[in-house]
């Protein structure tokens, strides 16, 4: 793809916004790590003229990804990222899933293992681990995701990573916010520049600018506020698992 984006005379960034994703999306299929899509090589051959070479030199099928493709935009965001802000208002993130928790929403464990993959950042040494500040509703906790048995051993996981030193993870009681459009993450990478994703209904979208930014940035800070301390926060975890999931 690098050829042909030269020949069109288009930078990373000019290509991206063509076609509506990130320059780090291109930066990543164009080395080699990550996987084109099918649209996303129809829609290259579109922007560069290129006659269906894309389609056939990126070989899709071949790179088949365990992850949806608006996800795969934000996937060198999360990887690259320095600070990481995560609400969430249905499901545990998939950076702090346990092994069972992500099997019984994902079922494929080549799904499985992409998610759990994705944890190294929390504990990797170079570069430092990115910092992860999690804001859970507190209805995540009280929902039913494969039994007892694993929502008990989830929460028991929330508590053990919120006392990591680069972890946060507090609840917000849901009477005491006015809820979000949804889910929603926000990456900060080096040099300041951010990522913001969201999911809604029908898929996800990954976005860089500035007002969507600005948006998920308020929004945030209005969920964050009215967050538990992660002391509190701890208690309720552990209350809730015990009032709820744990089994005689």
């Amino acid at each position: 793809m690098h050829f042909y984006r030269e020949k069109a005379g288009l930078t990373q960034a000019d290509l991206a916004a063509r076609l509506y994703c990130s320059d780090s999306l291109i930066s990543s299929i164009e080395t080699g790590h990550a996987p084109a899509t099918e649209d996303f090589a129809k829609a290259a051959d579109r922007e560069l003229d290129s006659d269906g070479a894309l389609f056939r030199l990126l070989d899709w099928r071949k790179g088949a990804s365990p992850y949806p493709s608006w996800f795969i935009d934000w996937l060198p965001a999360e990887q690259k990222a320095g600070l990481i802000r995560w609400f969430e208002v249905a499901l545990i993130p998939g950076l702090l899933q346990t092994e069972e928790y992500a099997r019984v929403m994902l079922g494929d464990e080549t799904d499985v293992a992409a998610r759990l993959s994705r944890q190294a950042i929390l504990t990797r040494e170079d570069p430092s681990p990115v910092e992860f500040y999690c804001v859970l509703d507190e209805a995540v906790l009280r929902r039913n995701i494969g039994g007892a048995a694993v929502m008990y051993e989830q929460c028991q996981h929330l508590a053990k990573m919120g006392e990591t030193e680069n972890i946060s993870v507090r609840v917000v009681p849901s009477r005491r916010h006015r809820g979000a459009r949804g889910p929603f993450a926000i990456a900060t990478l080096e040099g300041g520049a951010q990522v913001a994703h969201t999911e809604t209904a029908f898929g996800g979208v990954v976005s860089t600018r500035t007002e969507d930014i600005a948006t998920a940035t308020a929004s945030w800070e209005a969920i964050s506020s009215a967050s538990l301390p992660e002391d509190m926060s701890r208690d309720m975890i552990m209350r809730i698992a015990e009032e709820l999931w744990k089994t005689p």
